[in-house]
């Protein structure tokens, strides 16, 4: 196997080939240092060698934080371990459990909200979504940071709801201390401020069940009074929503957007009335050219399938393909696009369409289908909520095919009635099994 000399260069330009499920880049200088990269992935650099006649592979971490000469003495330290008779993976796990135990033995009274609610999300992050685990981070978020929010890249991020509370001793969080926190929070984030609440709420239920921390919380739960509540208030139903009218104007704002990655995503929100998350995590082996189908990874069912309607499959044969993801960005970390709301504010306004959120838009489908009459049922299935009624429960299995009819006649509509005039595209899509 050919090995090379690491240096930094060579490090950033090294990538997994398209016909290969992983590759491996291999040090001259260090014994069973490498770099390893996986079609999915991320490259890191991996430790191999031999132990008790086996092989051995560790990782010891991504390129982003670990430099090479810190990689390099690594390696040489569980190449040492191994000379020694020590099995590299049994000393880790010792330091691990000696770490674990370090922590507990750390006195009752001093253990933070913060330290708490890591433990918390490591251990139920199974358990739950991506989305939900990501409102655990953000809503505990420390602020004060450079954003990455397109267009506000001199802005520094806010503190989520409950950064306020993190820095607090676990014994510290009373009764009176939240519902003063709601009070200040209430007052200026009160949508935020009210999920971050219900998370709070479950996270406190969860202390009162484990041993480590039962103590340390009080019987009834904190969290759960009526002066809390009332400073929170109620979540009022939201009604943007894109009248038939305004779709003329909306469409000819949205397709001017001068990015086209951001303006096929609106239009595809509109026309298939997924979720955001869904369409921004949509990947190239997510449409099913065959069948012409298109997969979201749902949060209720885990994923679902609707049409790929003729539209949409021409805004998405036009799309460039850099990566896995359908709407990607060559400028993101992720190297997909970030939630557009800039784009599309701009893109209302100049329509003269004011309060228009990007849920609105998945709002808009379920409300524009009712100038057809579309059957509950379908919209429900092809939006992903859950049936209603025990006929759609048990009874009422619809076929790709026949969710078709209904919705490629949604879309014809919905074009008819904001003007827009395409000719499909002849080539088809081509979906691979790895990124272009």
């Amino acid at each position: 196997m050919a090995k090379v000399r690491l240096t930094a260069p060579k490090v950033a330009a090294f990538k997994c080939p398209s016909d290969k499920n992983q590759a491996f880049l291999w040090d001259n200088t260090t014994h069973g240092l490498g770099l390893r990269c996986t079609s999915a992935g991320e490259p890191a650099y991996i430790f191999q060698s031999r132990f008790s006649n086996k092989t051995l592979r560790m990782v010891i971490g991504s390129p982003k934080t670990w430099s090479i000469e810190e990689a390099k003495e690594k390696a040489r330290l569980l190449k040492r371990q191994i000379d020694e008779g020590r099995d590299p993976r049994e000393v880790k796990a010792a330091v691990t459990a000696a770490d674990i135990k370090r922590r507990a033995s750390k006195k009752q009274d001093e253990i933070t909200v913060e330290d708490v609610w890591a433990d918390y999300c490591n251990k139920r992050r199974p358990f739950w979504g991506d989305l939900h685990y990501r409102d655990h981070i953000n809503k505990a978020k420390i602020g004060g940071r450079p954003s990455q929010r397109r267009g506000m890249k001199n802005s520094l991020t806010k503190s989520g709801p409950l950064a306020a509370l993190m820095k607090l001793r676990l014994v510290d969080l009373s009764q009176s201390t939240i519902e003063s926190w709601a009070v200040t929070e209430g007052a200026n984030r009160p949508s935020s401020a009210r999920l971050s609440w219900r998370l709070l709420t479950v996270f406190l239920n969860w202390c009162s069940e484990q041993p480590d921390y039962q103590n340390l919380v009080p019987i009834k739960n904190p969290a759960k009074t009526k002066k809390t509540r009332e400073a929170l208030g109620k979540p009022t139903a939201k009604s943007d929503v894109l009248q038939r009218e305004q779709l003329t104007t909306w469409f000819n704002s949205v397709k001017q957007i001068p990015n086209p990655v951001i303006s096929a995503s609106l239009q595809t929100m509109l026309l298939t009335g997924a979720r955001l998350n869904e369409v921004l995590s949509l990947k190239w082996t997510d449409l099913n050219d065959r069948w012409k189908g298109l997969q979201f990874k749902d949060k209720v069912d885990g994923a679902r399938e609707i049409p790929l309607t003729t539209y949409v499959e021409h805004l998405l044969s036009n799309l460039p393909r850099r990566n896995e993801w359908v709407f990607s960005s060559p400028t993101s970390k992720s190297g997909r696009l970030t939630v557009p709301n800039i784009p599309h504010t701009r893109a209302c306004n100049a329509a003269g369409i004011n309060g228009l959120t990007l849920h609105g838009l998945r709002r808009s489908f379920s409300s524009l289908t009712e100038w057809l009459e579309t059957p509950t049922g379908v919209v429900a299935q092809i939006q992903g909520h859950k049936p209603s009624a025990t006929a759609e429960k048990h009874y009422k299995i619809r076929p790709l095919e026949l969710l078709r009819l209904h919705h490629q006649r949604i879309e014809t509509w919905i074009l008819e009635q904001g003007g827009v005039q395409f000719t499909p595209n002849t080539q088809r899509l081509k979906i691979v099994n790895s990124p272009i």
